[in-house]
């Protein structure tokens, strides 16, 4: 009891309005709504700045963890524009108009609940920091690249929808 309460105390204050947010709009995307598309790439630009952000370039002893990086984002890359999630617009205003569906929550928490536990071990783990680091790149490399698909995915949509109307 006492590390979960240490290492919940002494995660920063962002993390936790960053869970707040994606629970949130997960809980949000179970419902159909419309949306304007700006609103729509809130969630995909989130998660690639936070994907590259990772990449900690002035903290390399190796060039292992930029590969595993790259190679995790080109990786998945490829899945988030062949998976894009499906909408309709509405031609007169503009808006998407999505179904409802748990995918986007369950998705924002396995990616945030990999990112989080791999902060977790790299910061109470001496031993496993190294191999952290290296996963948790991969993670974010792989996190930045589908994201990037599926922002590429849905803005080709979007664009080729409103062509049609």
């Amino acid at each position: 009891m006492t590390l979960a309460y240490q290492i919940v105390i002494h995660t920063p204050v962002w993390v936790w309005f960053l869970l707040a947010y994606l629970v949130w709009q997960g809980i949000k995307s179970m419902q159909p709504r419309k949306t304007k598309i700006w609103r729509a790439l809130i969630v995909p630009v989130v998660f690639i700045v936070w994907g590259i952000s990772r990449i900690g370039f002035g903290h390399l002893d190796s060039a292992w963890p930029v590969v595993a990086w790259a190679a995790a984002a080109l990786a998945l890359l490829p899945l988030g524009v062949l998976t894009p999630r499906p909408f309709d617009v509405d031609h007169v205003t503009g808006e998407i108009i999505r179904p409802g569906s748990i995918f986007a929550l369950v998705r924002n928490l396995v990616v945030f609940s990999l990112q989080y536990t791999v902060s977790v071990i790299s910061a109470i783990s001496a031993s496993e920091r190294a191999l952290a680091f290296i996963v948790g790149r991969a993670i974010s490399g792989a996190t930045a690249g589908y994201f990037l698909g599926s922002l590429i995915a849905l803005l080709l949509a979007y664009r080729r929808k409103r062509a049609e109307g």
